[in-house]
């Protein structure tokens, strides 16, 4: 497809976007707003991006995004605990940190596990129940989510990292779903996610210098 087709694409699916997918990449777009500053405000308006979200990409046959918007659920309501920890002077325990060998081989694992078991789940379930799925895409989408929100809920700077893999993959498996506003909202979630990463890297450079 030329680029004249592609706008074409754009815009006609443009036209055809519902009211629940504007909600939530509102939704989505303020909570990554909220995930840079540190502010708690990341898990509520990240709550209703990804409960819209889950009966998006079952919508657009994205079982991987559906597993990943779950999980997402699960894990905000594990990190609006953490997060909202003070000590006895009411200062947040929790802090921004950045990664050592260790917990990147964690990581690296915690990615490798998810995409085998998604990618595999995908594989079988093309067959006979999702003909549309695009396995081994979605399972890099699903997978660096994943590993991504874990460490946001941990307060990594490599949870950054992380998100920035998940938006390159997810702009063109959403637009060749004809997802295409949501396929816009990864492109904004990308710049968001450089800027995130420049961001909590300052923080974690500023406390270092300061323990």
């Amino acid at each position: 497809m030329d680029f004249s087709g592609l706008y074409h694409q754009f815009l006609t699916d443009l036209q055809h976007t519902s009211w629940l997918e504007f909600i939530a990449v509102l939704t989505g777009i303020l909570s990554v707003w909220f995930s840079r500053l540190e502010n708690i405000w990341v898990y509520p308006t990240g709550l209703v991006n990804t409960i819209i979200y889950v009966y998006l990409s079952f919508k657009f046959a994205l079982l991987g995004e559906a597993s990943v918007n779950f999980y997402y659920t699960v894990v905000s309501i594990y990190g609006w605990i953490l997060w909202a920890r003070k000590d006895k002077e009411r200062r947040p325990v929790l802090h921004i940190t950045t990664s050592n060998g260790r917990e990147w081989l964690q990581q690296s694992a915690f990615f490798a596990f998810f995409y085998v078991a998604v990618f595999s789940a995908l594989t079988w379930l093309k067959k006979d129940f999702a003909p549309q799925a695009i396995p081994w895409a979605d399972a890099f989408a699903s997978a660096t989510a994943y590993t991504g929100m874990w460490l946001m809920a941990k307060k990594k700077v490599e949870s950054w990292h992380w998100w920035i893999a998940t938006n390159f993959a997810s702009i063109p498996l959403y637009f060749v779903k004809h997802a295409v506003f949501t396929s816009l909202y990864y492109v904004i979630l990308l710049v968001m996610a450089i800027s995130g990463l420049i961001e909590w890297s300052r923080k974690a450079k500023q406390r270092s210098y300061a323990a």
